[in-house]
């Protein structure tokens, strides 16, 4: 039993998304290079002016062929979105599956997200998961492009590619601090300073540093969180700029779960637990370091053109010590539940480059788009295992199993279980042609050599595979303010899970078409869609058992498809009233047309408004809501619930603020995920207290 237990093993993906440099204040008011004034004031708009993580062209929301949502910068502040997974869960069509403390899963249309980027630099190698809980502090936005992203994410996947926009300096000098309070003693604080080194601003930095720790609703979690990030841009003439940053992430949780409480008792009936009931030790932990080196030149050419060449360089160490329990329990004696402590030490090196080109043709009497690029992406992955024989597969009295009496396992040395390189080199390119004022088509696609090479515990992890997988989209101008489009991408995506016998799966292959309409009004301040979808995948990978050839987990490869509807809004409704939102319904089936994967809900419901009167500025008031249908796994099953967050906010002076936030008002209790066959309960009703300073 491996490092990611009851988990799937890892997914490839790579990808390099090109993201906006909005930066702070206004998203829309970017000079020619992405800069804007940082004045110190908190952000206030729901919308942004462009994007370019679906195409790499500087496009609106209404002129993008996909459905998309983007949280902005204000919206994390309204909110208290301290983590991806509270942005995460406030996007539209997105579903975040969290079944143990550390360890999260994500999924959009009925599938799992593996495609996560970095101001549109990505992976080489995604687990499809997030281990540790990752700040948003040094975010200016996050995108989500929901639906196949294959035309720059060298692999094609048919759920979403999330783009965490970095925040970036401005040319001038300020900042903003706070500092927070809030339920089981968690403390937080935040600071971000803009600078500008020399007088014209050529030469400028930013600096952002956030510290959280407290405890939580689950006994004995406790968890505390460091983030450093620096960030120097320079002008090295009229048309280049340069720019390095660096980021160091501490993740340190300790009294973590690995798994969860189990659903179902012996009999197969759903059990109840107190809210804060938990399998997790008081000496299990799950320590988390990231560090990121990145750096980009971009280069206009005049004419319309403009070069960039980006690298990523990432380092992540992990560092755990973990207790698991399985079975199921007699429902009069408490029997039936068994251990399985365990150690472990994660190393992943991961670098990416990308070097593109993109500008105007003019031929036919109109002004066309062309994208050209190439990106090369490579991972090295080490994990080393130790346990302690002594204490597996014990039976669990009820105190060892839910009130932290199982001892310290002595776990002895730690043995090498998995070594191996992942390499992807891609080319790729996009032509957006004009055909008449109204109408706009797109057509590309990647190219893409993926090569792998090493072992994974006990088993050969190899493959070399060569794709293409093309891009057409359209988009036609009905109105002045509404836009029909339509998009085609394929799908392919290898795996490393294996089958009965050892032997790795194939590659996913399938395709998916979308097709919906895009309004904008009040001058781009208010936007809204529709989307239709439709995806066929075929070989994913799906648990199977245990496999009595290898000693481990395999995997079968299925086919399924979904389909459904979705709605978006965001932007300003009425002076002072900001909103952001949307509706999602997924159907996910297999060959025979039976329902697959329960465990995501049909019917989801993501909004927030925030209020700030004409006429009193000072004040702002808001509320968010999310909603899910009913969901099942099994036997086990989780009703549909609601819950709702309220925000005020008050600025006292110039430079100070009081805000207060109520999260989970109606202290909902629900469990935050049913993907496995356990799972951890949501936290109850508690509230913050924030004091903001700018300067």
């Amino acid at each position: 039993m491996g490092w990611y237990l009851s988990a799937a093993v890892a997914a490839l993906t790579a990808n390099s998304l090109c993201a906006g440099t909005a930066l702070a204040d206004d998203a829309d008011r970017e000079t020619k290079r992405g800069e804007i004034v940082v004045t110190g004031a908190l952000p206030d708009d729901y919308v942004i002016g462009s994007q370019a993580t679906s195409t790499r062209l500087d496009l609106s929301v209404r002129e993008t062929p996909q459905a998309m949502t983007v949280v902005t910068r204000a919206q994390i502040e309204d909110f208290n979105l301290n983590s991806i997974n509270d942005v995460l869960l406030m996007t539209p069509g997105v579903n975040v599956e969290r079944a143990e403390t550390d360890r999260t899963y994500y999924n959009a249309r009925g599938f799992d997200i593996v495609n996560f980027q970095y101001d549109g630099i990505g992976q080489p190698l995604s687990y499809g998961l997030q281990t540790g809980s990752v700040d948003t502090a040094l975010f200016e936005r996050v995108e989500v492009v929901r639906g196949s992203t294959g035309l720059l994410s060298l692999t094609g996947n048919p759920s979403a590619a999330v783009n965490f926009v970095r925040k970036r300096p401005g040319t001038e000098t300020g900042g903003h601090a706070s500092l927070s309070y809030s339920a089981f003693d968690t403390v937080r604080g935040d600071v971000d300073v803009n600078a500008a080194l020399t007088e014209n601003g050529s030469l400028r930095a930013r600096f952002v540093g956030a510290y959280e720790e407290g405890d939580s609703h689950l006994d004995f979690y406790h968890n505390s969180r460091l983030v450093l990030y620096g960030i120097l841009a320079a002008d090295l003439g009229p048309n280049t700029t340069a720019t390095v940053g660096y980021s160091w992430q501490n993740s340190d949780p300790r009294g973590v779960t690995w798994g969860g409480v189990p659903f179902l008792d012996a009999d197969g009936n759903m059990v109840t637990y107190d809210r804060s009931t938990t399998t997790a030790q008081p000496w299990s932990r799950w320590e988390t370091i990231d560090r990121d080196l990145f750096g980009d030149i971009t280069h206009d050419f005049g004419s319309g053109w403009q070069g960039k060449i980006s690298v990523l360089r990432r380092a992540r160490d992990q560092a755990a010590k973990l207790f698991y329990l399985y079975g199921a329990q007699d429902p009069d004696t408490g029997e039936g539940l068994f251990s399985w402590p365990g150690a472990y030490i994660d190393e992943d090196r991961q670098t990416t480059v990308d070097a593109h080109v993109s500008g105007k043709l003019n031929f036919a009497g109109r002004e066309h788009d062309l994208v050209l690029g190439v990106n090369y992406g490579e991972a090295q992955i080490f994990e080393y295992e130790a346990s302690d024989p002594s204490l597996t597969y014990l039976p669990l009295t009820p105190e060892q199993a839910f009130e932290g009496q199982f001892p310290y396992p002595d776990f002895g040395d730690y043995s090498l279980e998995a070594d191996f390189n992942t390499k992807i080199y891609g080319a790729y390119g996009l032509l957006r042609l004009s055909l008449a004022d109204p109408l706009k088509v797109m057509l590309g696609g990647t190219i893409t050599r993926m090569e792998r090479s090493g072992t994974s515990y006990g088993t050969e992890n190899y493959f070399k595979k060569t794709a293409f997988t093309p891009f057409a989209g359209l988009t036609f101008d009905l109105t002045g303010h509404l836009t029909a489009y339509a998009s085609y991408a394929a799908i392919f995506n290898p795996q490393v899970q294996a089958d009965e016998q050892g032997a790795i799966l194939d590659p996913v292959e399938g395709k998916t078409y979308e097709a919906g309409l895009k309004g904008e009004w009040n001058g781009g301040k208010l936007t809204a869609s529709v989307a239709v979808f439709k995806t066929e995948q075929d070989g994913v990978a799906e648990y199977a058992g245990f496999s009595t050839v290898t000693g481990k987990d395999f995997y079968r490869g299925v086919n399924n498809s979904s389909r459904g509807v979705e709605v978006d809004v965001a932007g300003e409704v009425l002076p002072g009233l900001q909103v952001t939102g949307g509706y999602a319904y997924v159907d996910v089936e297999d060959d025979d047309g039976n329902d697959a994967r329960t465990f995501i809900p049909n019917h989801t419901i993501r909004f927030s408004a925030v209020y700030s009167p004409p006429s009193f500025e000072a004040l702002r008031l808001g509320a968010s809501a999310r909603y899910q249908s009913r969901i099942t796994n099994g036997d086990a099953y989780q009703d549909a619930y609601a819950v709702v967050d309220l925000m005020a906010r008050y600025q006292l002076t110039r430079n100070l603020s009081l805000a207060v936030n109520v999260d989970n008002v109606g202290d909902a209790k629900y469990w935050q995920s049913l993907q496995w066959a356990q799972g951890i309960y949501s936290a109850p009703r508690t509230v913050r207290g924030t004091v903001g300073v700018s300067f």
